[in-house]
């Protein structure tokens, strides 16, 4: 049972605090839901503290495509560099705990990984800013810090789902040793995916309350096992190309080549991103109202358009672009992209047709939307 910790006061009284249980599970997925660093993202990583954006409480996950939502996972974070946090809350209480649990967020995981498409986790994120009436870049950079670029962020998503590249949590205030050694186990095992407990203990004394988190399964094989987590860069044009045709092919790197050379004869900059899995270029318009990226080229062989950022001024303007696009054939943007982004394989364009019509679309949308 764990014992007390004491808290000195200003006046030099000492304060003891005991442990006390949660009421309810509810309290406790409260406290995560509005204070995400008791997730301790400097146990979790302690190189490269791990801050943490809420996209949803009670996540829904289907078990099949396009399916409503068979099961609603209690949290769902990501982290700076775009990594899916799955968080099941249970109290120690619960005996569901000790086993059950394990396989609950496993099911939950296996299926998000096939039926959750990363433009249905930004828009739930998008929903909640709407709700609380943030908006939704303030809140990245409010949770992530300001240097998170939010086209490259999202894309970063998508990528680490495509990957499996998650983090599963288990949450409790106490955890029994049965799921330590569960938890232990399958964090030394796993390679892509990141398996960890946190005990989040509650204290009371004297109407103070304080809440003390603990990281498990952090053991040395399984640091040594997450240690090839590649670090960001910032790439240029040499480094794209070389990597888009070690990953894709030598013509999927010429059609990249094309882009630039369309993009500069344009005279619009190309912003390059940063990032330790993808390499992406982002042609760049400035119109009246600011700066924004026409589209992202990435090294996994994608061309991405984030509807939701271009500067018109109504969504009815990025629908003719979309459906502009969407007579590219090989190109079908559904269109609740509108309000997101959505992507397609440049493959689409290695036929020079297809291609002379992608950068027709967006001359045309420079003269007619941006009216520039």
């Amino acid at each position: 049972m764990p014992g007390s910790i004491f808290i000195i006061q200003n006046d030099d009284t000492l304060v003891e605090m005991t442990h006390q249980p949660y009421t309810t599970e509810d309290h406790l997925q409260r406290f995560l839901e509005r204070y995400p660093s008791l997730l301790a993202g400097d146990q979790v990583d302690a190189a490269a503290p791990r801050r943490w954006l809420l996209i949803a409480r009670e996540m829904p996950i289907p078990d099949r495509e396009d399916g409503s939502g068979r099961w609603s996972l209690d949290h769902l974070f990501l982290d700076q560099d775009g990594i899916p946090t799955l968080v099941e809350v249970k109290r120690s209480s619960d005996t569901r705990i000790r086993r059950e649990v394990v396989g609950q967020i496993l099911d939950y995981a296996a299926n998000a990984l096939l039926y959750w498409p990363s433009e249905e986790i930004r828009s739930q994120f998008e929903n909640r800013c709407r709700s609380n009436s943030i908006d939704p870049d303030e809140e990245l950079h409010r949770c992530l810090g300001p240097e998170v670029e939010p086209e490259r962020f999202w894309t970063a998503v998508k990528t680490n789902l495509d990957a499996h590249r998650i983090r599963l949590l288990f949450v409790a205030d106490e955890i029994p040793d049965e799921l330590k050694h569960i938890i232990e186990f399958l964090n030394g095992q796993m390679k892509s995916t990141e398996v960890l407990g946190v005990e989040l203990r509650q204290y009371h004394g004297k109407n103070l309350k304080t809440l003390v988190p603990r990281v498990i399964g952090m053991t040395s094989d399984a640091q040594k096992a997450k240690s090839q987590r590649p670090a960001s860069r910032i790439w240029d044009e040499q480094s794209f190309l070389h990597e888009i045709q070690e990953r894709v092919d030598g013509q999927t790197k010429d059609v990249a080549v094309r882009i630039l050379d369309w993009a500069r004869s344009k005279d619009l900059p190309i912003k390059w991103g940063r990032g330790g899995y993808v390499g992406t270029f982002y042609p760049v318009i400035s119109t009246p109202e600011g700066a924004c990226n026409l589209f992202g080229v990435s090294t996994e062989g994608k061309i991405e358009v984030a509807f939701s950022y271009l500067l018109f001024s109504s969504d009815e303007q990025r629908a003719q672009l979309l459906q502009r696009l969407n007579r590219i054939p090989g190109v079908s943007f559904k269109e609740s992209a509108v309000r997101s982004w959505g992507s397609f394989p440049m493959s689409v364009l290695h036929d020079p047709d297809h291609l002379k019509q992608f950068f027709e679309t967006f001359e045309w949308a420079v003269t007619h939307l941006f009216n520039l």
